[in-house]
């Protein structure tokens, strides 16, 4: 899993959740050419991306290097960007403040 979020703070207390919850993070990016270099190096079977990068959006991200393998997130409301989330063939949306490996799994469609 490759993870991405501007905030390191954020990113290394999720890549600490997450792999206490048995995922194996890979690589973490604090922007969106970092995401994409890193994604192209490690090939991870999952994104998270946040919306909101310095250099680019989450959007964009996902659509260079794969949104069928993308969940995007965001602390922002998700209904200032809803057309874009119906659109971008992302595997789905969850607010950083529910993101937990139990929405995950959820998204992801596991038990």
């Amino acid at each position: 899993m490759l993870v991405v979020d501007d905030h390191p703070v954020f990113r290394r207390q999720l890549r600490r959740m997450l792999e206490a919850a048995g995922y194996s993070v890979v690589a973490e990016a604090p922007d969106g050419a970092t995401a994409i270099e890193m994604a192209a190096r490690t090939d991870p079977w999952l994104v998270l991306i946040d919306i909101g990068l310095p250099d680019m959006t989450g959007f964009e991200v996902a659509s260079e290097i794969g949104p069928e393998r993308v969940v995007l997130i965001s602390g922002r409301d998700p209904r200032t960007f809803a057309t874009e989330l119906d659109s971008s063939q992302t595997l789905g949306f969850v607010s950083k403040s529910e993101l937990t490996p139990a929405a995950l799994s959820q998204i992801l469609g596991q038990p």
